[in-house]
C-alpha cells in the first residue's frame, strides 16, 4: 500500500508542477474537451479511439487539443488541414515524440523511421537515398531477382497439377529477395530464435500496439508497472544478437570481387568515414532493424 501511495503523490506533485508551467501557454492552444487532472483526456477513449476523436470533433471543431496523460496533443480531423501538416509544413511537424518501444527495439530512436527530425535525420536519409535505395544499387541486384523468379517458376513445374496458393508462393519470392538483397544470405528461423520469425513479429506487434503508461507518463516508464519495458529489453536482445551476427559474417567473409548487399555497403561507408556525424555498428544495426521489419511483414503474410 505504501508504493501505492508513494506513485500518487509523484504523480500528483508532476501534475501540479506540469500546470505551473503551461500556465501561459494555455489561450494559445485549439479547443478541446474539459480534461481531469493527472489523467488529461484519457479517460474519454476507448477499445476504438479513432471513433472517439471523430465523435468528439464534431463537438469541438477539426483541430483539437487533448491531453493524454501528461502528453499535449494535438487532433486533426480535416483532410485539408492534414495536407498543409503533411505536406506544406511537413518540416515543422516532422518531429517524432518519445516512444518507449521505439526506443528499445530502434536503437535510441536512430533509424529513419523514428529519429528527431534535424541533422541526423538528414543524414540517415541521405544514406538511404544516396547509397541504399539508388537505381545503381537496385538494378545491381536484378540478375540475384531473375534467378529467384525462376526457381519460383520451376517449383511450380514440379508441383504439376497439384493446387497452389500463388499468394504464399509470391510472399515466399519477396521474402526471400529481400533477405538476400539486405544481408546477402537467406536465413531460416534456427538462424535467429527457437521462436522463429512469426512468433518474433507478433509479439513486436503486439508490444507496439499495447497501450504503455510510459508514454503518456514518462516517470512510470521507469516503474514499468505493465512488464512492457522487460518484454521490450528481452526483445530488443534477440534482435541485437542476430544483427550483430550478420555484421560479423560480413566483416569475417568480405570480397571486394562479389556484388555488395546493404550490409558490405554501410561496412564500406563506416570505414571511410563519409557520413557528417560517427557512424558506426549501431547505426548500422538501426538501419537494419527497419530493413528486417519490412522483411518480417513480407514473412507474416505467408
Amino acid at each position: 500500500m505504501s508504493l501505492i501511495w508513494e506513485v500518487v503523490v509523484v504523480v500528483s506533485i508532476v501534475y501540479v508542477l506540469y500546470e505551473l508551467l503551461n500556465i501561459h501557454n494555455r489561450k494559445k492552444l485549439p479547443p478541446g474537451p474539459r480534461g481531469l487532472p493527472i489523467l488529461g483526456h484519457l479517460h474519454l477513449l476507448g477499445k476504438n479511439p479513432h471513433h472517439d476523436f471523430q465523435n468528439l470533433a464534431k463537438k469541438h471543431g477539426p483541430i483539437m487539443y487533448m491531453r493524454l496523460g501528461l502528453v499535449p496533443t494535438i487532433i486533426v480531423s480535416s483532410t485539408d488541414v492534414a495536407e498543409k501538416i503533411l505536406k506544406t509544413y511537413d518540416h515543422i511537424f516532422a518531429n517524432k515524440p518519445h516512444n518507449e518501444a521505439a526506443h528499445y527495439l530502434a536503437y535510441g530512436q536512430k533509424n529513419i523511421i523514428f529519429a528527431k527530425y534535424g541533422p541526423y535525420w538528414r543524414n540517415m536519409r541521405k544514406l538511404c537515398t544516396q547509397h541504399l535505395l539508388t537505381n545503381q544499387k537496385i538494378n545491381s541486384f536484378q540478375s540475384l531477382r531473375r534467378q529467384q523468379v525462376e526457381l519460383m517458376i520451376k517449383s511450380l513445374q514440379n508441383e504439376g497439377r497439384v493446387v497452389v496458393d500463388l499468394s504464399e508462393r509470391v510472399a515466399s519470392l519477396n521474402a526471400n529477395m529481400t533477405c538476400l538483397m539486405v544481408f546477402g544470405k537467406k536465413y531460416m528461423d534456427q538462424d535467429f530464435d527457437k521462436r522463429g520469425f512469426k512468433a518474433v513479429l507478433q509479439e513486436v506487434v503486439h508490444l507496439a500496439a499495447i497501450t504503455n503508461l510510459g508514454d503518456f507518463f514518462p516517470f512510470l516508464g521507469v516503474i514499468d508497472l505493465q512488464g512492457l519495458t522487460r518484454r521490450l529489453k528481452d526483445l530488443s536482445k534477440v534482435f541485437d544478437e542476430f544483427l550483430e551476427k550478420i555484421i560479423n559474417e560480413h566483416v569475417e567473409s568480405r570480397d571486394e570481387n562479389q556484388s555488395k548487399d546493404f550490409v558490405d555497403t554501410m561496412l564500406d561507408i563506416m570505414q571511410s568515414g563519409k557520413m557528417e556525424f560517427q557512424f558506426d555498428r549501431i547505426h548500422i544495426k538501426a538501419v537494419l532493424f527497419v530493413c528486417y521489419f519490412i522483411l518480417l511483414i513480407i514473412i507474416r503474410s505467408l
